[in-house]
């Protein structure tokens, strides 16, 4: 698979997860949807870095596609999750 591909691949996943946790789940993030966009793209890319690193135990979900949507999409959670803890304004 082309670089490019991959980039843009974890680029939809970030955006994916930022559109979900800030406009669906409508959790408080700071700076709104632009900042929930960042923290999905480092999300996504952190995701496919742990993939990269993992690549064996991890192998049976990226089987059919080079990029592992999986495991970006779990970081990208998890960390907007962290994120919104964090930026918590109670």
């Amino acid at each position: 698979m082309h670089p490019i591909n991959i980039f843009l691949t974890y680029v939809i996943v970030g955006l994916a997860a930022a559109i979900y946790f800030y406009f669906i789940l409508k959790k408080y993030l700071i700076g709104k949807f632009w900042g929930a966009l960042v923290v999905g793209f480092v999300g996504s890319f952190l995701g496919g870095v742990i993939n990269h690193f993992f690549g064996t135990y991890l192998a049976e979900l990226s089987r059919y596609n080079d990029v592992n949507i999986f495991a970006s999409l779990i970081a990208a959670l998890i960390l907007l999750w962290v994120f919104s803890k964090v930026s918590s304004h109670k």
